[in-house]
């Protein structure tokens, strides 16, 4: 019998990792084993959940001091019969990680499908190959920037800032994820008024961009919404998935009536990530379970900014999303705080299929957001030539306002 394998990092008081991993995977699937007549263990054999493997870590002072117990640290394979559940993602994380959730000191770090659930889930429609041609940009990171300080204000306001952007070399622009269904700038409208401005700067620049709409609003209307954006000619959609679900990132990607890019925007996925010891690893939740359900592009928090993430994590993240599977590989977009001078080491850690993401760094430039983006792309240039920032500082204006500012 085919099954999901859920690996766990456990940190138990009573040092039996075997013994614990055998109530979870009792507990998680026929609830009891021994105490059942033959008959009955025969019946539900192809039910039950088995441990696959138990891999213990050495002590550490550091966890025992902060749990304030003495705990035996380990990593946990469950095997869950894919005849326990459905084939969907919200049937699969109730079953591996549920009630288990609130069980204490045990973090979800992965999950192992077999081709008979991945087979059921869409992977990205297009990433990164996919995306890339649509730009025509198929030799360096994208640059993307992000509207700020739009709440409140107009179309015009947004038309004016998303021109600038674009102006400045900007590959792809993204909505706020908290600007929402407002009266002053309207969801269709903001698509309207987006297609119009792509279009004024290719027909005087030959710079092809995207704008991703933030698309918001009651989940059983979502659906009909994205639709009516493609109707509309919106180019990509932001998506606030974990406020929805991941399984609403699903229907969103698999219906070809709606057939645009999907931004997977991290926003409260903190609430599940950032403890070592309970919850979901980032990796999982923001590589793998995004690139299944058909984010094209992926964000996170970068390990530089204010909101960072463990540098592990975060390259995790991108190994998830870019590492060969039977899925088209999309976007890493790590961000927050990320500014021309961090351009090098994104290149490093990240490479060329990526997102440079930037909020900040774009809009705060000496010149604007149009010598923001001027700045990156600069950057980008001279990182590829294996120019340091400095010297090509000494070329171009825009990158040397920006490491005055920001630094290297």
């Amino acid at each position: 019998m085919a099954s999901v394998i859920a690996t766990y990092l456990i940190h138990d008081a009573k040092g039996d990792l075997q013994k614990k991993g055998e109530g979870i995977a009792l507990g998680l699937t026929i609830g009891s084993w021994t105490d059942l007549p033959q008959l009955q263990q025969e019946q539900l054999k192809k039910h039950k959940g088995e441990v696959v493997s138990v891999e213990e870590l050495s002590d550490s002072s550091q966890v025992n001091q902060y749990l304030g117990k003495q705990v035996k640290r380990g990593f946990v394979k469950v095997a869950y019969p894919i005849a326990n559940f459905s084939h969907d993602i919200p049937a699969i994380l109730t079953t591996v990680f549920g009630k288990l959730s609130l069980d204490g000191e045990v973090k979800l770090i992965d999950l192992d499908f077999p081709q008979e659930v991945k087979q059921t889930f869409p992977g990205p429609t297009f990433g990164i190959d996919g995306i890339r041609a649509k730009l025509g940009v198929h030799d360096r990171p994208l640059l993307m920037s992000i509207f700020k300080g739009v709440i409140g204000r107009d179309l015009t306001y947004l038309r004016e800032q998303l021109k600038e952007q674009l102006l400045g070399g900007v590959d792809l622009v993204k909505d706020d994820e908290i600007l929402f269904e407002n009266p002053l700038t309207p969801f269709e409208k903001r698509i309207t008024t987006g297609k119009e401005v792509i279009k004024e700067v290719y027909e005087t620049t030959g710079h092809k961009s995207l704008y991703a709409v933030n698309i918001s609003g009651r989940t059983f209307d979502l659906l009909d919404k994205a639709k009516r954006a493609k109707e509309l000619g919106a180019d990509c959609l932001l998506f606030n998935v974990f406020a929805y679900g991941l399984d609403v990132l699903q229907a969103l990607a698999e219906d070809k009536e709606v057939g645009i890019p999907i931004m997977a925007h991290p926003a409260v996925s903190g609430a599940f990530t950032p403890s070592e010891f309970y919850g979901i690893h980032n990796p999982l939740l923001l590589g793998k379970l995004l690139r299944y359900a058909g984010a094209d592009f992926s964000l996170f928090p970068s390990p530089y900014g204010s909101v960072a993430l463990k540098r592990e994590e975060a390259l995790g993240i991108a190994s998830e999303l870019t590492k060969e599977d039977s899925f088209k590989k999309p976007f890493p977009v790590p961000s927050a705080g990320i500014h021309p001078g961090l351009v090098p080491i994104l290149f490093e850690d990240f490479g060329v299929d990526s997102v440079i993401n930037a909020g900040g760094g774009v809009h705060g430039h000496p010149d604007g957001a149009i010598g923001g983006g001027k700045a990156f792309r600069a950057a980008i240039t001279a990182t590829q030539k294996g120019q340091t920032l400095t010297d090509a500082a000494e070329q171009d204006e825009y990158l040397k306002k920006a490491i005055s500012l920001w630094g290297l």
